[in-house]
């Protein structure tokens, strides 16, 4: 059996950037339980440790992720039976919440739970040949927790067709309707990570991470006096934060800032 060290491969680079490999490409990389353990146990690190800049979440093989494993691990969606497990619903929000960028680098087939870590990523880059579907009406079930990942992802409207036909949809309709931010050659895929990495490196860390939370808790807030009077106080402290006084400096001497890595 394939230690749970090795469903999902981590590394971190001189840069700062870690990946996260799904790594059961035999399966589609479909995920079982002891991966979502693993994979939630990585996020957890990663996102707090401060050595990382930026988290790119890939497959190994043929397929991005193709969802649950409902053969060998039927279980996997509800959490029931001897082994503890973690709910896939509740590593999408710590996907969701993690303070660093996240890139999903998407190939082959991006299915069910795995187009939901995908939709839980801030950028999403898909390959040319990959292809998008939500299957689960067709397997008996619904999709319940998973419903404001794919809503924000896809929109209301588009979501009902997805969910109701389950058919597949290509990098090119993805593009169209958002669910994918860029497409990418399949022999390209390291080019145009490194591209939008060098954009993302110049961003301060903290900053950074602040912005993520405040566009998670206000994405469907209406704007009052109130609200704004309280983000100018954040806006105020990482103003006056080092970051924000290297960010002045650096810009006023023409020069790149401290967290800047290439």
């Amino acid at each position: 059996m394939t230690a749970p060290d090795e469903l999902v491969l981590s590394s971190i680079d001189r840069l700062g950037v870690a990946t996260l490999t799904l790594n059961r490409p035999d399966k589609g990389n479909a995920y079982d339980r002891r991966m979502l353990e693993r994979l939630a146990a990585e996020i957890t690190r990663l996102g707090a440790a401060a050595e990382v800049r930026a988290l790119v979440l890939r497959g190994a093989g043929k397929h991005f992720c193709v969802g649950g494993d409902l053969i060998d691990d039927p279980c996997v969606h509800t959490g029931t039976g001897a082994e503890p497990s973690v709910l896939m619903p509740h590593l999408c929000l710590a996907l969701d919440a993690c303070p660093k960028p996240t890139i999903a680098l998407v190939h082959g087939a991006c299915f069910g739970g795995g187009f939901a870590l995908a939709a839980c990523c801030d950028v999403v880059l898909a390959a040319e040949d990959s292809f998008f579907s939500l299957p689960e009406l067709r397997l008996g079930f619904g999709v319940g927790p998973y419903i404001p990942f794919f809503a924000r992802a896809l929109g209301p409207r588009q979501l009902r067709r997805y969910l109701i036909t389950a058919e597949r949809f290509n990098a090119r309709e993805a593009l169209a309707m958002g669910v994918a931010h860029q497409l990418y050659a399949i022999d390209a895929a390291d080019k145009t990570l490194g591209e939008l990495l060098d954009n993302v490196l110049q961003s301060a860390p903290e900053a950074t991470a602040v912005t993520k939370r405040e566009l998670s808790e206000l994405a469907d807030m209406t704007p009052t006096r109130e609200l704004i009077d309280e983000l100018q106080i954040t806006f105020r402290d990482l103003f006056e934060s080092p970051e924000g006084k290297e960010g002045r400096a650096a810009f006023q001497e023409k020069r790149k800032p401290a967290w800047a890595r290439a």
